[in-house]
């Protein structure tokens, strides 16, 4: 469904991105890891449109999307849950669900109702300033948010940071949920075991380029390693 092909990517003069590639077929659960500044975030803005490429180093359905915009790319079904999550401050709950639903008017399983049934305390939340909730439930919002646009392909950018441990078990319990609706997943995570837990397939990121790709079910600590820190397996 998605594949990068030489993906690059520069912030001013840095290089951030040094030929990346990967796929995610339909209905996958890819995981990216890596440690701090490997490139993860930059990989997910780049998909996403946020930083615009050569339109053939991202293809979609066989169409070369690398040059569109991120509004777009979320009109053609893929949606992106960003680091640090970026509510709407000014608007409630339900209003910061409503504006994903605007960006795409394609049908599928997500509305409204069923976003409250995935997250049932956004129900009770949902006349709140998004801002008033707590870092997990600001999350909540933000996933329930791109849902809405009922995208084929959901990014997921860091969605445990920072939050407590029994947050980020009912939110990567959401994931499997998200996925009976049809959708991929490409999620970013520091922690590997919350990652190969969820994952069909593993891609590992070091200083801007891919050290590893495996089965979930199949890499080693010994593989992830040796990935992470550029030695021999």
């Amino acid at each position: 469904m998605l594949e990068t092909h030489g993906l690059t990517a520069n912030y001013g003069q840095f290089r951030a991105l040094f030929g990346v590639d990967i796929t995610v077929a339909a209905g996958e659960c890819v995981a990216i890891i890596g440690a701090n500044g490997a490139g993860k975030s930059t990989l997910m803005r780049s998909i996403a449109g946020v930083i615009r490429n050569a339109a053939a180093m991202v293809v979609h359905r066989g169409e070369p999307i690398g040059a569109l915009s991120s509004a777009e790319i979320m009109k053609r079904g893929i949606a992106m849950v960003p680091e640090g999550r970026r509510l709407f401050a000014s608007l409630t709950v339900e209003e910061n669900l409503l504006i994903g639903g605007q960006a795409r008017k394609a049908p599928g399983p997500w509305s409204l109702d069923a976003v409250y049934q995935l997250f049932p305390v956004l129900r009770e939340r949902r006349k709140s300033p998004g801002t008033a909730l707590s870092g997990g439930q600001q999350q909540m919002v933000a996933i329930g948010r791109a849902l809405m646009s009922n995208p084929e392909l959901l990014l997921c950018d860091e969605i445990s940071l920072g939050l407590a441990p029994v947050v980020i078990r009912d939110i990567y319990a959401a994931l499997p949920k998200i996925r009976e609706g049809g959708a991929a997943i490409v999620v970013v995570e520091q922690d590997i075991g919350k990652a190969l837990a969820v994952a069909d397939r593993v891609y590992c990121m070091m200083e801007g380029r891919v050290t590893l790709v495996s089965k979930a079910a199949e890499v080693t600590r010994r593989q992830i390693h040796a990935a992470y820190f550029g030695e021999a397996a």
